[in-house]
């Protein structure tokens, strides 16, 4: 069986799943159940310094739903742990003192160095093995100069990850913000900082929706709303693309604990495959509780048993030389649509979505015979065809059909050697 443990930033792990810093890390309680399921690690609700007020507001989430009514985003406006920073050092020491063996991550965030060099201390002395600095938050706290906006603060971020590897010796992991127009900027900032690690990604500032009735953006206090932080699987491709484009970047060296829309192994399998050593989870238990994290630990294993890796650091990064910049795509590939009869429905809901949508290479046969047509409830319907020649391979089709494999895209040779727009049009040299 494959070897799940990996070691992050000199942390041994027993496995890559992490609980996020989130609702789900909020106390002891929590974290003690998730490590009896099977969750090796977990970076504890964001603490901040004992003079920080920190008060909550109801209500706290919103989301956006997919097909069938399934959540597909939340957005949330909850700051960090309101609960006493004593009591959360206490449960801290408690977990580590019964779960030696599991990862305790303490997710900080505070103003003056004097504060971070404090909670680092406290944090430090109730056992945990390492500190994630919140750079992410982009709601409440940034407001007070915390969270994304250190995380949108290049010289800021470089000067709080120097105080806290002078505070510690401990592995220091720094959690940036997506809500930036290039992530490559802060991640280099942190790695010459001397960070041991890099985290991301945080929330997404959003705003959810409007009560069209009351005129109210969700969710509501007492008839007004604000901005948050967005989560869940609709945010799984923003994550993978920074990830993967910090782990390609030659600059930076160190680790990465991915986050953002994880929910099963494969999304665990991608984002490894795409860098990240360990992986971490929020919104994913909300929705399904700690169990989750057995399909992980199953599917995983599976997975690996399949392709023949024995342990992790086998396939981290392995995606990553095929993922390149559009200009090293090869201009001469070509795919085109096929629709395998046996299969078609005569649904035709790839004829206007081709029509309208794509580039009008789906017809439609006059008339109900020629073998294009199907028969449903005794009806005979006209199944679509591909006009081969039209067809530029854009995928539109095969993923607006409703029955799966029905329209493939299959290669064709174009008789032409393979070519990127770098070679057709060369940049001159400086």
């Amino acid at each position: 069986m494959a070897d799940l443990s990996v070691t992050l930033a000199g942390i041994r792990s027993p496995n890559p799943f992490w609980l996020a810093s989130a609702p789900p890390t909020n106390t002891g309680g929590q974290i003690e159940l998730a490590f009896d399921l099977g969750w090796a690690g977990a970076v504890w609700k964001t603490l901040g310094h004992e003079t920080d007020q920190i008060v909550n507001v109801s209500s706290r989430l919103a989301a956006i739903r997919g097909a069938a009514g399934r959540v597909a985003g939340i957005n949330n406006i909850e700051l960090i742990s309101d609960r006493p920073l004593a009591e959360n050092l206490s449960e801290i020491e408690a977990v580590k003192r019964r779960y030696p063996e599991h990862v305790v991550i303490a997710s900080i965030m505070t103003g003056e160095r004097r504060q971070w060099e404090e909670l680092i201390r406290q944090c430090e002395e109730a056992g945990v093995d390492g500190f994630e600095l919140n750079f992410g938050c982009p709601h409440g706290m940034c407001e007070r100069g915390m969270g994304s906006a250190v995380g949108q603060d290049v010289a800021a971020i470089e000067t709080i990850t120097r105080w806290a590897k002078e505070a510690t010796r401990r592995p220091v992991l720094v959690k940036l913000t997506p809500n930036i127009t290039d992530i490559l900027e802060p991640a280099r900032a942190a790695a010459r900082a001397g960070a041991d690690g890099l985290a991301l990604i945080n929330t997404i500032k959003s705003l959810m929706g409007v009560d069209v009735d009351r005129f109210v953006p969700y969710p509501t206090v007492a008839g007004r709303s604000s901005h948050g932080g967005y989560a869940g699987v609709a945010v799984k491709p923003v994550a993978l693309q920074m990830v993967a484009s910090i782990a390609r970047d030659p600059q930076i060296t160190i680790p990465i604990s991915g986050i953002g829309g994880i929910t099963n192994w494969r999304d665990c399998a991608e984002f490894m495959l795409l860098g990240a050593t360990t992986i971490q989870v929020c919104t994913g238990v909300m929705f399904g509780g700690y169990r989750i994290v057995r399909d992980m630990r199953d599917g995983l294993t599976d997975w690996m048993d399949e392709n023949g890796f024995d342990s992790c650091s086998a396939f981290i990064g392995k995606a990553i030389p095929n993922f390149v910049e559009w200009n090293d795509l090869d201009l001469n590939y070509k795919v085109i649509a096929h629709i395998d009869e046996e299969k078609c429905i005569g649904c035709q809901l790839c004829y206007p979505t081709c029509r309208d949508g794509g580039h009008q290479a789906i017809k439609l046969p006059e008339g109900a015979d020629g073998g294009h047509s199907v028969r449903l409830q005794g009806v005979a319907h006209r199944r679509p065809v591909v006009d081969e020649e039209a067809c530029v391979g854009c995928n539109l089709c095969s993923l607006v059909c409703p029955v799966p494999e029905c329209i493939t895209m299959v290669p064709v040779d174009t008789g032409r050697a393979p070519e990127t727009w770098g070679e057709r049009c060369p940049q001159p040299a400086e």
